[in-house]
């Protein structure tokens, strides 16, 4: 299977696509000449040769910020704002902002113990006495 440059850069920074991650790992095992292309790649950004794609990978620059994911979450955002972080999220397939958002709505649950503080309270509501 043949990668492109643009894979290759992406598979070292571990933002393909879990499927394409694994295919590349694959081929790596059979093929030396991968092994090979990454070395050259990786020693041209070691000498701190960048492309502007490259920087703007490596950087995260198009990747939305943890506030926004979490405007994201509570439905805060433009319409085009959400769209872009759906894109970006579903499209794009990002798994650096998919582990964030996964861990935004994680903090976002109420945790068991509230629950069941809140339960308890509901259910003996009507057995406690008012002081007035």
């Amino acid at each position: 299977m043949d990668f492109t440059t643009a894979e290759l850069q992406a598979y070292l920074d571990e933002s393909l696509p879990v499927e394409k991650m694994a295919a590349v790992e694959e081929t790596l095992r059979r093929d030396p000449s991968l092994l090979s292309a990454l070395e050259t790649i990786n020693g041209r950004r070691d000498a701190g040769v960048h492309s502007l794609g490259e920087i703007w990978r490596r950087n995260r620059l198009t990747c939305p910020t943890r506030q926004q994911l979490g405007s994201y979450l509570l439905n805060i955002l433009s319409d085009d704002q959400a769209g872009y972080i759906r894109f970006h999220l579903d499209t794009i397939g990002c798994r650096y902002c998919q582990a964030n958002l996964t861990d935004l709505k994680s903090q976002q649950a109420p945790p068991a113990i509230a629950q069941r503080r809140k339960k308890y309270l509901q259910s003996s509501a009507g057995y406690l006495k008012s002081r007035r």
